[in-house]
């Protein structure tokens, strides 16, 4: 049986572009995720030859579907269903954001722990900057 298409969360989580498909379909919600530039649903279908945008952390990578898969594959066999067009300009800028981040980004915190709701969507904010703010 050969696919033709298949959902986005479930192809993102199946390449190991995240570690779980949860994670895959908040990223599609929060609108982190675009196949051929347009923000989409977790539901959407993709397929082979499609072009995906999505970040994950500071970094934002392009890739493009060379097959699709339901199934969750080792990370030796990953090449052969996406093919990476990022530009490596931008591996190096979110490395130098990910040093550049000092351990007290929002003062000194009261408690520790788990952060609070605001400091938590402060932190998304921070890491997750998107075009729009």
């Amino acid at each position: 049986m050969s696919l033709e298409k298949v959902r986005v969360d479930r192809w993102l989580w199946a390449v190991r572009a995240y570690k779980t498909r949860s994670l895959a379909t908040d990223a599609c919600k929060r609108n982190w995720v675009s196949v051929n530039g347009t923000k989409i649903k977790p539901s959407r279908e993709i397929r082979a030859k499609d072009i995906i945008t999505f970040k994950k952390g500071p970094l934002e990578r392009v890739v493009k579907v060379l097959s699709v898969l339901e199934k969750r594959i080792s990370p030796k066999l990953v090449e052969k269903f996406l093919e990476d067009l990022t530009p490596k300009i931008n591996y190096v800028e979110a490395e130098n954001k990910k040093r550049a981040i000092i351990s007290s980004p929002f003062g000194m915190r009261s408690s520790k722990g788990r952060p609070s709701k605001k400091e938590r969507r402060e932190l998304e904010d921070f890491f997750y900057q998107t075009d729009e703010n």
